[in-house]
C-alpha cells in the first residue's frame, strides 16, 4: 500500500474535502484525486462519496480511515527510530508554537539548534487548541500550549503563568488598576482570536458566565492586528498579560480582569509514552531555559 495514497485519502477526510486537502498538502486537486483513486482500485472499492462540496465516507472508507491514522503514526515512529541509529547526527523534530507565544520559545530554538544543528526543527503555528489536537493526533512531537486544568491525555512541563487583562484604547482608561468584571463589558464590542484559540472559547463561556452574549466585531489569529483595532477604539479584547506588553502604551492601555479572573498555565505538551532523543533532548532545553526549582531533569523520567 503507498502510504502517501493513504496520507491524502485522510487529509480528504480531515479537509472534508479534494480542493481544501489540496490546499493543505500543497499539490494539486489531480494528484489528489489520482491517488485517492489508486488505493480505492487496490483495496477493491469506493472509500468516498461526494455530498455537495465536502464528502462522505463509505463503511470500507471508515475502516481505512480509522487503520490508517493508526500506520501513518507507525510509520513516522518507525522513521524516528531508524534515524536515531546514527544518534543526534540527524533526526527531525516538529514542534508546535502559538503565535502569541513565540518569545518563549526563540531562547529555546536558539538553544536547541546550537547543539543539535543536525536535527530537522519545524515549527507550525497556530492557536493552543489546534495544537493540542495535532499533538494527539500524532502530527506534532510536542506544542506549546495554555492550560487552565490538568490535561488527563497530555503530559506537559509549565514554563509560565499568565493571567488576562481587558484590553481598550488608551483614552478609555484613567486608572490600568482599576479591576473590570465580566458583567461591565457586556455592551462594549469585542475583538476576539479566531476559534482554534483556547482563549476564544474561554472569553465566550466567560461572558454566557455573566449573563451575556459579546458582540463580536471581529476575530483574527494575529495579536499585533488586535491589538491595533483596539488603538483605533475599534472594541476591547482580552488578552494575555505578556501580549498586552508588547502593545504601545501610548495607543493601548489595559485594566485586570476579575469576577472571575482567569489564568493560563503556559505549558509544553506532549503524548505520554515514546519520544524520539530529539524530542527528549527538546525537553532538555526547555528546562535549561525554563527550570523549576528541585526538579529532576523530566527527559530522564519518560519512558523509552
Amino acid at each position: 500500500m503507498d502510504l502517501r495514497a493513504l496520507r491524502y485519502f485522510i487529509e480528504v477526510v480531515r479537509q472534508n474535502g479534494f480542493t481544501r486537502a489540496a490546499d493543505s498538502l500543497h499539490v494539486t486537486q489531480p494528484t489528489i484525486s489520482k491517488m485517492v483513486k489508486a488505493l480505492e482500485d487496490e483495496l477493491g472499492g469506493p472509500l468516498l462519496l461526494r455530498e455537495g462540496r465536502g464528502v462522505l465516507l463509505t463503511d470500507a472508507g471508515q475502516v481505512v480511515y480509522d487503520r490508517g491514522q493508526q500506520l501513518l503514526a507507525q510509520s513516522q515512529l518507525l522513521r524516528q527510530e531508524v534515524a536515531e541509529v546514527d544518534g543526534m547526527a540527524r533526526g527531525q523534530l516538529s514542534v508546535g508554537i502559538m503565535p502569541t507565544a513565540g518569545h518563549y520559545m526563540a531562547p529555546v530554538v536558539a538553544r536547541f539548534q546550537s547543539l543539535y544543528p543536525g536535527v530537522d526543527l519545524q515549527v507550525n503555528e497556530q492557536g493552543a487548541r489546534a495544537q493540542r489536537q495535532l499533538v494527539l493526533e500524532g502530527k506534532l512531537d510536542m506544542a506549546l500550549g495554555l492550560f487552565d486544568a490538568v490535561d488527563p491525555q497530555l503530559a506537559s512541563y509549565t514554563i509560565a503563568h499568565q493571567k488576562t487583562r481587558v484590553a481598550f484604547a488608551r483614552h478609555r482608561v484613567a486608572d490600568p488598576e482599576a479591576p473590570v468584571r465580566w458583567d461591565e463589558l457586556a455592551t462594549l464590542p469585542f475583538l476576539l482570536y479566531t476559534s482554534d484559540f483556547a482563549l476564544h472559547e474561554a472569553v465566550q463561556q466567560h461572558c454566557a458566565d455573566a449573563g451575556f452574549t459579546p458582540r463580536v466585531l471581529l476575530q483574527s489569529r494575529y495579536w499585533d492586528f488586535i491589538g491595533d483595532l483596539v488603538a483605533q477604539d475599534v472594541g476591547v479584547a482580552v488578552m494575555f498579560e505578556h501580549v498586552i506588553a508588547r502593545y504601545d502604551p501610548a495607543l493601548v492601555a489595559s485594566r485586570p480582569l476579575v469576577a472571575p479572573e482567569m489564568g493560563w498555565d503556559v505549558v509544553l505538551m506532549w503524548r505520554p509514552g515514546y519520544l524520539s532523543r530529539a524530542a527528549r533532548a527538546w525537553l532538555d532545553c526547555v528546562q535549561a531555559v525554563y527550570p523549576q526549582a528541585g526538579a529532576e531533569p523530566i527527559s530522564q523520567l519518560l519512558n523509552t
